[in-house]
């Protein structure tokens, strides 16, 4: 039975953080280029925040009921924040001189948006996935509380319940483990792109070298 524990909590979870993930890299990149959409949502995000997701699970089993929609939205709002936030952060700090090279070589708006913006915010995007991430195995336990029949969750809170202890410690230790694969597969895709990048570089560069040649 542990593997379909297992599969229940996994599908919450990526369901809700890729969700998560492409709204808060899609608005955050949006955000950090145009200043009115900026000032039109930090204020939202600002507010909503500070607000503890467990204070807000009840709105979402009122709004969504205590099926798999709920649990998935809740990860995604839990999620959502840090990587909005990191992702503007690093829009806003791309070296100015890259946007002004871009500019000069004929680059227009979106080229820069797309081959200079983006590749240079992309570190701290990445922090932001793997804080997200880490969120989200925090917060499905949480959802999993609530009128859930499978999930590792359920396991920690059935456990609770009739005190089974082996069975709350070992739920908590496959969801650690789990946490840390996730991270470590993003870590490997961080390095792997990134590494692309920097090939890239080096070979615009050379090319470039060539040229003025």
């Amino acid at each position: 039975q542990l593997e379909v524990h297992i599969m229940a909590t996994l599908q919450r979870v990526v369901i809700g953080f890729s969700l998560a993930a492409f709204l808060a890299v899609t608005l955050g990149a949006l955000a950090g280029r145009w200043r009115w959409l900026r000032h039109l949502l930090e204020p939202v995000v600002e507010v909503l925040r500070p607000i503890p997701p467990l204070a807000m699970l009840p709105l979402f089993i009122v709004w969504a009921g205590i099926g798999e929609v709920s649990k998935v939205a809740f990860i995604t709002y839990a999620t959502f924040f840090p990587m909005f936030l990191t992702t503007i952060h690093g829009v806003l700090h791309v070296d100015p001189i890259l946007l002004r090279a871009a500019a000069s070589l004929g680059a227009g708006q979106t080229q820069q948006f797309l081959r200079v913006i983006l590749p240079a915010a992309f570190p701290e995007i990445l922090i932001g996935l793997r804080l997200g991430m880490a969120l989200s195995f925090f917060v499905i336990v949480i959802s999993e509380f609530i009128g859930a029949e499978h999930g590792l969750g359920f396991l920690i809170n059935d456990g609770r319940n009739f005190f089974l202890v082996p069975q709350m410690l070992g739920a908590a230790v496959v969801l650690g483990i789990l946490g840390y694969a996730c991270n470590e597969l993003l870590q490997l895709v961080e390095r792997r792109l990134l590494r692309r990048q920097r090939q890239a570089g080096s070979d615009a560069g050379s090319h470039t070298a060539s040229g003025a040649a």
